[in-house]
């Protein structure tokens, strides 16, 4: 299985520097990955070393916790500075005390302010039930994103099996499905792609890559 072409080759490190930048970018070249996914501050540096085309830069928002509420700024900023792609992180507190009105609109409002560019929508499945998951991608599907998406491996848990294959029986096979998070090597990429997911996000692309060699 070809897997360069759908990984975001991801460095969301607060360590990170602009030669790690410049190394991530020369990797996404190199091995026709999708993206390099970073934080904002980075996107200026990445678009202007890659051409705008394949590999594209996301950049994600409201990261890691979910709880910025400049989230749509923070998602035209990066954009208007050569993001391609947007990873949100969904409001998780809202979502555990209910208020599926006020997830909607904050992915509706992100969705909205960057009209054309694919948005994806962070659940941080380890936080939530399994009810909670399922109207996640429901609140997802509604607003009009492009994906959900299971983690930002900043919190408790990464990607499962379980949870990529519950949302893509929940979204169907019209809507992307990225897992992220604790993607290591090759068989736990494929193992990902087969239940459910079209796209993997990891700082491990390489190993993963050079692993079916």
């Amino acid at each position: 299985m070809e897997l360069a072409a759908i990984i975001d080759h991801t460095l969301l490190k607060a360590d990170a520097t602009e030669p790690m930048m410049e190394k991530l970018c020369s990797e996404a070249v190199e091995y026709g990955f999708w993206s390099v996914c970073v934080n904002p501050v980075w996107v200026p540096v990445c678009s202007g070393l890659l051409s705008g085309e394949k590999p594209l830069v996301c950049s994600v928002v409201g990261f890691p916790l979910g709880a910025t509420p400049t989230i749509c700024s923070e998602a035209e900023w990066a954009v208007s500075r050569g993001a391609g792609e947007i990873d949100m992180v969904l409001p998780v507190g809202l979502l555990k005390q209910g208020d599926s009105k006020g997830v909607f609109r904050v992915i509706r409002d992100v969705v909205t302010a960057v009209t054309g560019i694919p948005v994806k929508v962070i659940l941080e499945t380890c936080l939530l039930t399994r009810e909670e998951k399922v109207t996640a991608c429901c609140l997802a599907v509604d607003a009009g994103a492009a994906f959900v998406k299971t983690s930002t491996g900043f919190s408790t848990g990464g990607a499962t099996l379980e949870d990529v294959a519950l949302m893509r029986s929940t979204v169907g096979a019209s809507m992307g499905v990225k897992a992220s998070g604790g993607i290591r090597d090759f068989s736990s990429a494929v193992a990902m792609v087969e239940a459910g997911a079209s796209r993997i996000g990891t700082s491990n692309g390489i190993t993963i890559v050079n692993d079916n060699k």
